[in-house]
């Protein structure tokens, strides 16, 4: 009986798992390029998730990839960005390319922080669960100016970019359960630097204190890192002495107190401008439709600060004029002459394509000519063998017909019948001797 074959149903950030996500959604590669440390290929796996699900989160580079080869491949896969990291001598950078002609951002990194690095130095540290990556993050952009005349030309393209990076959010047809991460772009204007940040949403109760807080969730942090899944009372005399410790009064077994219940509001883990109403079902225990709930945020990471280097047009290795420039001024003289160069290679660039193009078709033609040329003298050569061999088979019968007559009077027979012999053996070996034989055949091996 054949094996049943069985499909995968559950493709991380498949179709199967986000099916609206077939078009118009943009797609990003997250690579390394070069010579690169552990540290900076381990960032570009963070950013990977937080790119979820519309990235390609198994991409493997090679160290003879080049991003010509990223670049062929993008449009059969339907990715509109690439974001390329590499190591130079001052510091790592990064490049956002928008595809397929650009323009490309280049941006040196300043400092970062891993995942990793973001759950050791925190307090309420919390890992990500698979459930969390289905779906997109939410972008926030922070503290940029408003698009206006006196706004620079470069900060309106930088936004534009980091829109384009994510889906477009529709508050008309997002669910609330799918809201689960947001990504905040910050500008900086004293340092002229861009901080990248990743956070998780989550929910907790409000207008309760943390000590009913963990008896309703049913265990405390620190149990709930161990293998205990409730609240250890035992070393409580009455339920009271839990609930009614004063903020700072130390409690058998422990060495700092709980805070009391007179300040369950403030302990609610968020103020009053933190809470919502839930207007649909969310994740998590009794987070229902109504339900008052506080909103926090923690961060996740990786975080990053960005400096905008250079913005130049096209793809890189096909650059053209350089729209912006943070450590380079030139001149409106100097930007039109580089302007009209830019334009002259581009002009020289398509002639040779055209010209490219003209040969190939030229060529084309001359083959096509030839192969016809070549059939149809095929085709005569066959018409004059098929007429030559009807001329023969002709001719052929005219002889039998002429060697079926009478015999010849005029001919003599001289010799006996041991001449005729002789000459039967010479005409043999004569015919033999002309008639090339076949080389000897080399007997088999086979096995024994």
């Amino acid at each position: 009986m054949a094996r049943r074959r069985k499909n995968r149903t559950h493709l991380k950030g498949g179709v199967a798992s986000n099916p609206g996500s077939a078009e118009g959604v943009p797609r990003s590669f997250v690579i390394k390029h070069g010579q690169v440390g552990t540290s900076l290929t381990q960032l570009v796996r963070d950013v990977r998730k937080v790119m979820e699900p519309n990235t390609a989160s198994r991409l493997k580079e090679r160290t003879r990839n080049k991003l010509k080869d990223f670049f062929t491949m993008a449009p059969a896969l339907g990715v509109t960005h690439l974001l390329a990291f590499t190591l130079t001598d001052v510091a790592p950078s990064l490049r956002i390319v928008r595809l397929s002609a650009g323009p490309t951002l280049s941006f040196r990194v300043e400092r970062y922080s891993l995942i990793k690095d973001m759950l050791n130095s925190s307090r309420r540290a919390r890992s990500m669960s698979s459930t969390d990556y289905l779906n997109p993050p939410l972008l926030v952009l922070a503290s940029f100016p408003q698009p206006g005349p006196t706004t620079p030309p470069h900060l309106s393209l930088l936004m534009k970019t980091f829109q384009t990076l994510f889906p477009p959010l529709s508050p008309q047809k997002i669910a609330l359960s799918s809201a689960r991460r947001v990504v905040l772009i910050s500008y900086n204007a004293d340092r002229g630097t861009i901080d990248f940040r990743h956070y998780l949403i989550t929910v907790k109760p409000y207008g309760i204190s943390k000590r009913v807080r963990r008896v309703l969730e049913g265990a405390s942090s620190k149990a709930a890192s161990s293998s205990k899944t409730y609240l250890d009372l035992g070393n409580e005399k009455d339920v009271a002495d839990f609930f009614l410790r004063r903020k700072g009064e130390p409690g058998p077994g422990a060495s700092d107190g709980y805070e009391s219940a007179a300040s369950s509001a403030s302990s609610a883990a968020g103020d009053d401008a933190d809470v919502v109403s839930l207007a649909d079902d969310y994740v998590g225990r009794n987070n229902k439709k109504g339900e008052k709930r506080a909103v926090r945020l923690d961060e996740v990471g990786p975080r990053m600060e960005l400096r905008l280097v250079k913005i130049t047009e096209g793809l890189p290795g096909k650059e053209g004029a350089v729209i912006y420039h943070e450590f380079v001024k030139k001149t409106k003289a100097q930007a039109a002459s580089q302007k009209a160069e830019h334009a002259a290679k581009e002009k020289l660039r398509r002639e040779r394509r055209e010209q490219q193009e003209r040969n190939i078709q030229r060529k084309k033609k001359l083959v096509g000519g030839k192969d016809a040329e070549t059939g149809s003298g095929e085709d005569n050569g066959e018409e004059e063998q098929e007429d030559g061999a009807d001329g023969s088979e002709l001719s052929g019968g005219d002889e039998e017909h002429e060697d079926e007559g009478a015999w010849d009077d005029e001919e003599e027979y001289n010799g006996s019948e041991e001449d005729g012999d002789e000459s039967a053996e010479d005409s043999d070996s004569e015919t033999d001797a002309d008639v090339p034989r076949p080389l000897p055949k080399k007997p088999r091996q086979g096995k024994r």
